[in-house]
């Protein structure tokens, strides 16, 4: 069935201070980095430049993406309605508090039932010449256990560990860093964690019908479900429609400029005949759009398929591949910091 606008419910945008001390993840011990013994004849390793795209990724902590996705699921279950939903929306709210320049807010709808997304703006430091619009980086926060028979979503776990507390550990990385280096912003980039993916889309598919009035969104890279794969450090990399199809290539060619060594990385066009994911709300208002994760369909020679998305299963433990991640947190950055960064779609 062909998704189609759905009519906007009350929705609101409430902004939120930053003051206070910032929440900081527990602490993790980090993967150890070999170190070698200096010696006259060695090469000194040459760094990325202070600022520069290469430098933004490389702070991507995989001990704090880590801490943020064994809170999230420690939640029990973060379906709408549900204590734990409310508890990860705070969560995330703490982890934004202190940050500088960034601007948080909540967009609230109604229909169908509450839905309140975390919306999060990292402005240049400098206005940009008009007009004023940024790209989208998002993930969601709500979780499901629906492919688990019998399950009860007022009450049943529902940890959500790789759907998609991955993509959301990504984006609270990204707050902590842009916040502290907005000289590679030159156009705004917003941090949407959405809620309502499993409610319809709820969350993103208002938000995205309200944006299209004032056409506020220049592109949106999603990242949902990230950390799974025994075989590969694969990645499906699924445009809405021939539209976004430049952002695809764009987020291709970032994973060879900054080696980031993501592969295969398979590309897919989606439809409105089958596109099921939050950037799909955009990407039907013509707006580019693109989907990072794991496999967006039944598994193949390089994705054995992961038996615990979407059950009370998907826990800490089973987010295995560690590497992934990581690349897809790095692909997504880099990507989009060379679209804020004023170069071209």
């Amino acid at each position: 069935m062909s998704p189609r606008p759905i009519a906007v419910g009350l929705a609101v945008l409430v902004a939120l201070s930053c003051a206070g001390p910032s929440a900081q993840p527990a602490a993790t011990s980090a993967t150890p980095h070999a170190t070698a013994s200096a010696t006259s004849s060695a090469t000194p390793t040459a760094q990325p430049a202070a600022g520069s795209i290469p430098d933004a990724i490389a702070q991507i902590d995989p001990a704090r993406l880590e801490a943020h996705m064994k809170a999230l699921a420690a939640f029990g279950s973060r379906a709408a309605g549900t204590t734990g939903h409310e508890r990860a929306r705070q969560y995330i709210l703490d982890q934004l508090k202190g940050l500088p320049g960034l601007q948080t807010g909540l967009f609230t709808t109604k229909e169908p039932g509450v839905l309140t997304s975390v919306i999060v703006t990292v402005n240049p430091l400098e206005p940009p010449p008009p007009p004023f619009v940024g790209g989208f980086l998002i993930a969601h926060y709500d979780s499901s256990a629906s492919d688990t028979p019998g399950w009860k979503a007022a009450s049943d776990p529902a940890p959500g560990a790789d759907e998609d507390a991955t993509g959301v550990a990504a984006l609270l990385e990204y707050a902590r860093i842009l916040s502290a280096d907005r000289g590679l912003v030159k156009l705004p980039i917003v941090l949407a964690f959405f809620d309502g993916r499993y409610n319809a889309l709820g969350g993103s598919s208002r938000y995205a019908q309200q944006s299209k009035s004032n056409q506020t969104v220049k592109w949106v890279i999603e990242l949902d479900s990230i950390g799974f794969n025994p075989l590969k450090d694969r990645l499906d990399l699924v445009s809405y429609d021939q539209h976004s199809k430049k952002l695809g290539d764009r987020i291709r060619q970032a994973n060879d400029k900054y080696a980031i060594g993501l592969g295969p990385v398979v590309e897919q066009m989606a439809t409105t005949e089958n596109a099921i994911f939050d950037a799909a709300s955009f990407g039907l208002y013509v707006v580019p759009a693109a989907l990072l994760t794991e496999r967006y369909g039944p598994p193949d020679e390089t994705y054995p398929g992961n038996p615990a998305r979407r059950t009370v299963n998907d826990t800490p433990e089973k987010v295995t591949n560690k590497s992934l991640w990581l690349k897809v947190s790095k692909l997504a950055l880099a990507t989009a910091l060379e679209l804020a960064g004023g170069s071209p779609l």
